[in-house]
């Protein structure tokens, strides 16, 4: 072995715990990157496969009644390559022993003419048509496959049965497999995670269409297009042209696929994961590279009587230099090791959680060694722009200069002093000059701890920004108990007969209606929700918690919708209406409102119906009930015909907290474990370093009879004030970092309100503070422990 190879073993035997923990934050940033990245990655490569595999479709639309016989006319529009028409229809769900409100939407599949699009995967069970003879006829169950989240929430199985109302049927459906499809891989109610109240049911499209006497009609479409080289249309082109000979059987707009909400919900979370996985792990290793600088550059100026004495036995700088940067490359590997397996491990975990929202045929982490080499990359290019100046300004040192010990530092009075604080003790003294003697180092340790703070109120963000939501949501927004929606638009005299159910005390009526606006060349389709113009158990409540309410007999939009539009506060924008027969009416915006959720257009019920050339009609009601009584309303409901179902504000909250808390949660602790892990690495490595440093000063103030006690105060209180201006400085670069994310993460399905709680700051603060205690106790130890003779053994 050579004799710098025999030196290199020795360094890092000696500093062992420097290495560690210096190899612990390049194993968070590591580890960070390929978490995120890893699940990221498997997550689109499970959608890419699933989508193809499945053949998704590329266009939807959604029509009241359409014969059969437009198929073959839709098929020959130009660009189209397939084009399949089912059934659907949304339908209340009886499970046994539940009372919960429960709505399950039921999709046709034609046993004649299997589908080419929107395939549906068998995950347990047998297939629809498979083995048994179909089930449906008379009286008897009807055979159905269910959604697999739906199944795994309820804890349904193949041969299970429950109850579903058929247009105004009581019928019951038998259980015969699980199963995924490309079109439904998130499949929640109204964009919430909502699992248990909401699930996707295939059934024989025969007894579907007897059931709603569908026979010979279709009232969905899905659309394949030819490949985009060889068609000469463009997707708005292709989607216009089959708009128009659906328009007279009340077809909607067309849907792309970038508008199914699917596809939208797992899109927009592959998106903002990239942006976690690329911000953090940035943190992460700019903090180890800033802990190599300084350790590097302690070590070599300690060894500068080494460096001189290879240097005159005849080793190039080169060879010095590679013996350093060898140094530093044993860190990092050590470092990468321990971050692919932190990454491969919680990136297992993180899929796991993905897979309780999304679900596919097949869906398993996968860590792609490319992705593994690009994260190797990364760190060793940041750890060695981190040493490489440090290494190279002592190599270059003449063996005469590298025997000298370095210059005394220039000693002056402290910035406390020069400002006229005269009452310090000499030992705060000694602190704030020493400090002021290195101010980059000092610096960079105070960046490094504030990035701790930064980063544990950034993980606790998202928790104080969902509670926000849920608050604003389903406490200062929703009102009301129990919403109920209709199966058709129907007079408001509906809202008297819900008005005498039991537990009724106060009821609101509401008109949503399917648009498109329009103006110029910008259009967006979505949903009109005409309301009382003052709804109390309806609020429109911004980001802020102010409530808005639509002025006049205009628009009131969210503002990304305006922005997205075009729109400005009194401007004219075309309203396309695409239920019942096809005509359009202009608005005026009368106002905007910053809302969390979704791209939202309201206005008053009343110039609503009125614009639409209608009565007083209505779609769906809230309800406020008497505490207690919300399981009576609900079996009262279920005997409305026209009633397609009923919402509870109760049991969707605790749906979506039961998955969303839960996955918070764990977000906001490995992100606080990773900020302890950077606290205790700047914190320890920085009490160590000076603590090599001064070893012989504070051996001296031992001889001139200062005790253990205020020996460690003058090193332990360095790093306490450097804690101390940590702690805020953490805190507003936490609050910068969450605007920064809140900004990036901005979509049109949602907008994090920056929120952060006292509780958070707390957290960070206390996270911190408790890692860098952890390092001071240890190091307190090692000042205990000072060989006062090795120490005061100094060069002259």
């Amino acid at each position: 072995m050579r004799a710098l190879d025999r030196k290199l073993l020795r360094d890092l035997r000696t500093m062992w715990s420097q290495v560690l923990t210096i190899a612990l934050v390049v194993a968070s940033g590591a580890g960070g990157f390929l978490t995120s990245l890893s699940a990221i990655d498997s997550l689109a490569t499970a959608r890419d496969v699933f989508y193809a595999q499945g053949r998704f479709a590329d266009i939807f639309i959604t029509v009241k009644r359409a014969p059969l016989a437009l198929v073959g006319q839709l098929r020959e529009v130009a660009g189209v390559a397939e084009v399949q028409p089912t059934i659907e229809q949304i339908v209340r769900i009886h499970l046994p022993a539940s009372t919960d409100p429960v709505l399950g939407q039921l999709i046709g599949i034609d046993r004649a003419v299997p589908p080419r699009l929107n395939q549906v995967s068998i995950v347990a069970g047998r297939g629809l048509f498979d083995g048994a003879a179909p089930r449906g006829g008379g009286l008897e169950a009807i055979d159905a496959l269910v959604s697999l989240g739906f199944a795994q929430a309820r804890g349904l199985k193949p041969g299970d049965t429950f109850g579903a109302l058929l247009n105004g049927r009581q019928r019951q459906l038998r259980i015969v497999g699980t199963a995924v499809s490309p079109e439904f891989v998130f499949a929640g109610l109204w964009g919430m995670p909502d699992q248990r109240g909401f699930g996707i049911i295939w059934v024989d499209q025969e007894v579907l269409a007897g059931a709603y006497d569908m026979e010979g009609a279709f009232n969905t479409l899905a659309v394949r297009l030819a490949p985009a080289a060889v068609r000469r249309v463009s997707d708005a082109e292709v989607a216009d042209a089959l708009a128009r000979p659906l328009a007279r059987f009340g077809g909607a707009a067309p849907r792309t696929r970038e508008e199914q909400v699917s596809h939208a919900m797992l899109d927009n979370e592959i998106k903002e994961q990239r942006v976690l996985g690329i911000m953090l792990p940035s943190i992460f290793l700019g903090v180890a590279a800033f802990l190599l600088n300084v350790v590097v550059a302690r070590l070599i100026a300690t060894q500068r009587e080494q460096i001189a004495a290879l240097k005159a036995l005849g080793y190039a700088n080169r060879t010095i230099a590679a013996h350093f940067l060898s140094l530093v490359l044993v860190i990092v590997a050590l470092g990468l090791v321990l971050g692919v397996a932190l990454g491969d491990w919680l990136g297992a975990r993180l899929v796991g959680l993905y897979a309780e929202v999304f679900h596919f045929a097949e869906f398993e982490h996968r860590m792609d060694p490319r992705l593994v080499l690009l994260a190797a990359g990364v760190t060793l290019a940041t750890a060695l722009l981190g040493t490489l100046s440090a290494i190279a300004a002592t190599v270059r040192l003449t063996p005469a200069e590298a025997m000298r010990p370095p210059a005394p530092g220039r000693y002056r009075r402290t910035l406390a002093e020069r400002l006229g604080i005269a009452r310090l003790s000499p030992a705060v003294r000694m602190i704030l000059r020493n400090m002021e003697r290195r101010p980059v180092r000092t610096g960079l340790s105070i960046g490094g701890v504030a990035a701790a703070v930064a980063i544990v109120v950034m993980g606790n963000f998202f928790r104080d920004a969902i509670d926000v939501i849920v608050d604003s949501t389903f406490t200062l927004s929703m009102r009301s108990n129990v919403s109920v929606w209709l199966v058709e638009p129907a007079d408001n005299a509906v809202a008297l007969q819900l008005a005498r159910l039991p537990g009724v005390l106060a009821h609101e009526s509401l008109r949503d209606v399917q648009v498109t606006l329009v103006n110029g060349h910008l259009r967006k389709r979505l949903q009109i929700r005409g309301g009382a113009v003052r709804s109390e158990l309806l609020r429109i409540v911004d980001v802020d918690g102010r409530q808005s309410m639509p002025h006049g007999d205009g628009l009131l939009l969210t503002d990304r919708l305006a922005e997205k539009l075009g729109l400005r506060v009194g401007d004219v924008v075309r309203v396309e209406v695409h239920e019942g027969r096809r005509r359009a009416f202009e608005a005026r915006v009368d106002g905007t409102v910053r809302e969390m959720m979704g791209l939202n257009a309201y206005m008053n019920r009343a110039a609503l119906n009125r614009a639409l050339g209608e009565g007083d009609i209505a779609t769906g009601f809230l309800l406020a009930l008497e505490q207690g009584s919300e399981a009576r309303l609900l079996q009262a409901v279920q005997a409305l015909p026209r009633a397609a179902g009923a919402f509870s504000k109760a049991a969707m909250l605790r749906n979506m907290q039961e998955v969303t808390a839960r996955n918070i949660l764990i977000m906001s602790t490995v992100l606080t474990l990773f900020a302890a892990v950077i606290a205790v690495g700047v914190v320890y490595n920085n009490a160590r370093i000076a603590l090599a440093e001064r070893a012989w000063e504070l051996a001296s103030l031992r001889v001139l009879g200062f005790t253990r006690a205020e020996v460690s105060g003058l090193l332990l209180g360095e790093m306490a004030i450097g804690i101390a201006i940590s702690l805020p400085l953490g805190m507003l670069a936490g609050d910068a970092l969450v605007h920064l994310i809140a900004m990036l993460l901005k979509s049109d399905q949602f907008l994090f309100p920056v929120v952060i709680r006292a509780r958070t700051y707390a957290l960070a603060g206390l996270a911190v503070v408790l890692a860098a205690a952890a390092s001071a106790l240890i190091v307190r130890r090692r000042i205990d422990r000072i060989d006062m003779v090795s120490a005061l053994k100094t060069r002259e």
